[in-house]
This record gives structure tokens, sequence and C-alpha cells, in this order.
């Protein structure tokens, strides 16, 4: 059931949230928020996506605004800190605001930076966070085939928990695993599953060791569910820089998993200046259950009129999408 475009419209609000630091090319984070008869849901597919890829975000919004959801089996999820391409210099500093996680993903392979910088990062975060602490890398899928194995040897001395998206395609994910299996190092897939029209296909191409899985781009919290199910891979909940309301999802899909082995991506709260509802790690977890905005926050943080005006022309184009696609 896709409810008329007229009640998503009713209680939309389009929301503009500052960065700390620059993060995957963005200083302000969009996104646009709607109430449903389940409570409120986040609709923000990145602005560079197309409307069909967009589409996807939208059901994964009217699901969790309009459907009920499985029953939680946990309260809690444990999350990890987000490490930003930032100097090795800073990453105290941003540490301290993700209090008790002791899981922490950096970005690496950012454009303009090389592989020195990360290295440096990396092993800034290993002296910050101690031996017991636990480093994910994430690529983004932006090394070749020889660029991540040179990477992960540079870096496998930090004692990675695993290295996310090294290489864009399934055949360098598989030829690279293949390469690195010796070293001990987990490659995950993330954009190989979320960007896929087949994201089972990496699970079956035996290229990646687990599953970075995100509510929004995967439909929702039931497909989502069915693609963990259907990989039998161990999985990874993240967020895609969600605001609180994306990150409640998150929360949800996550405390819906028989199994959860890793800590989620689902602390980016962290990330923001400010945000609609505060969903920041504590004792390196966040709860699970729906959050509601403040009403002064989405005023406070209310973007432009141009980008409001956006915003609800593309909620209408992927409305028509949706709508099409069911019949």
């Amino acid at each position: 059931m896709i409810p008329p475009l007229a009640d998503l419209l009713d209680s939309a609000r389009v929301v503009a949230l500052p960065l700390h630091s620059r993060f995957r090319g963005v200083d302000v984070r969009e996104a646009l928020l709607f109430e449903g008869p389940e409570g409120w849901a986040e609709f923000s597919p990145f602005t560079e996506y197309d409307d069909v890829k967009a589409s996807t975000w939208l059901a994964a919004a009217i699901d969790f605004a309009w459907r009920p959801q499985p029953e939680p089996l946990r309260d809690r999820i444990g999350v990890n800190a987000t490490v930003p391409a930032i100097e090795a210099g800073r990453v105290t500093e941003l540490l301290s605001r993700f209090p008790g996680c002791r899981t922490a993903k950096v970005k690496v392979a950012e454009p303009g930076q090389t592989l020195a910088d990360d290295v440096a990062r990396v092993r800034a975060v290993r002296e910050a966070m101690g031996p017991e602490g636990r480093i994910r890398v994430d690529a983004n899928g932006a090394w070749n085939i020889d660029e991540a194995e040179h990477a992960v040897h540079a870096l496998g001395e930090y004692d990675l928990e695993y290295v996310e998206q090294p290489c864009a395609t399934v055949p360098e994910l598989t030829e690279l695993r293949t390469r690195v299996k010796y070293m001990g190092i987990p490659v995950a897939a993330d954009e190989s599953v979320r960007k896929s029209s087949d994201p089972l296909a990496v699970a079956r191409a035996g290229a990646a060791d687990l599953l970075v899985i995100k509510a929004q781009p995967l439909g929702g919290i039931t497909h989502a569910l069915q693609i963990v199910t259907a990989a039998g891979l161990p999985v990874v909940v993240s967020s895609a820089l969600d605001t609180a309301i994306g990150l409640s999802q998150g929360a949800a899909l996550a405390a819906a998993l028989p199994t959860l082995d890793y800590d989620c991506g689902l602390g980016t709260a962290s990330l923001f200046l400010d945000d609609v509802a505060d969903l920041r790690p504590v004792d390196g977890s966040i709860p699970v259950g729906r959050v509601t905005p403040d009403a002064e926050a989405l005023s406070r943080l209310a973007a432009s009129d141009e980008r409001r005006e956006w915003w609800l022309a593309r909620l209408a184009r992927c409305h028509y999408e949706l709508s099409a696609a069911a019949h």
C-alpha cells in the first residue's frame, strides 16, 4: 500500500543538519521527514541519486511510517565511532564525541589524500583506542585490486577488524579476498549490496565475509531482513548519514536480527553539530525505539525555501515511481 502523496506532504519537513567535519563530500546533510500512522520516518537519498534509485529510499520511509515493524530482540544497539578523512592530529578530539564506543570505522581512500594519510589516521585511532579497540576501515570502493592489496598490507599491522568495500566491483572483491585471505582480515561489502540490482550477487560469488546493510537504501526493514536471511552471512547495520529519525529505523533493523556479532554504524549523530533529536551514543550504544523530532529543532534546522521545494518535488517524482511500479 502506497499512501497518497498528499498524506506525505501534509507533515513533510525538510531539514539541513550541519556537520563537524566534511563527510562524504558534504558539510550539510539534508533530509525530508514525514509522519505516518506508526510514527516519523526519513527520506534522504543522496542528492546525486536518480529518481528510480531514490524511490527505494522512499519505500523504506513509507514502510517505517505506515507499517508496524518486527518486534525488537534487544533494547540497545552497540555502535562504532566514525572517523572521517581528517588529519591524524584531530582523531583524539573526534573520538571523544563517541563515549564508550569500543569500535571505530575509519574512512580511507579519500580523493586528494594518500595512503600515507590513511596510515597516519589509522595509527592515531589505534593509539587512542589502545590494543583492545576494534578498527575497521572503509574505502567506499575507491581502490583497484593492486591498490587495495597494498593498502591492506600497509594497514594490517594495526589489527583491522575488517576492510569495507575496498574495491568497486564484485569480481574485484572476489580477487582481493583471495589475495589477502592469508592475512586473516575479512572483506565486507557495502555498495555492492545497497547499490546493486542484485544485492545477493556478492554473497553468491563468495566476494565478502560479511555484509554492511542499511535500511533506507534496501527499501526498509522487511526487505533488508530478507536479504540477510538469503545471503547467510554476518552483517553490520549502518546508517546513510541519517538524522536521528533514520538512525531509529536502523536501530529497529539491528534489533530485529537474530544474531548481531558486530557493533553497528549507527552512532553517526555525533558527526552532526545539531540534529532533530538526540540519538548520540551513550556508553557505546543507542536505544531502540521510535524517535519524535523536537518541534523547535525542526524550525531551527529548516532548510531554505529553495531546498525545501527541491526536496518536495523529488518526493513527488519518487512517489510517482513507486505508484507506477505498483501498477
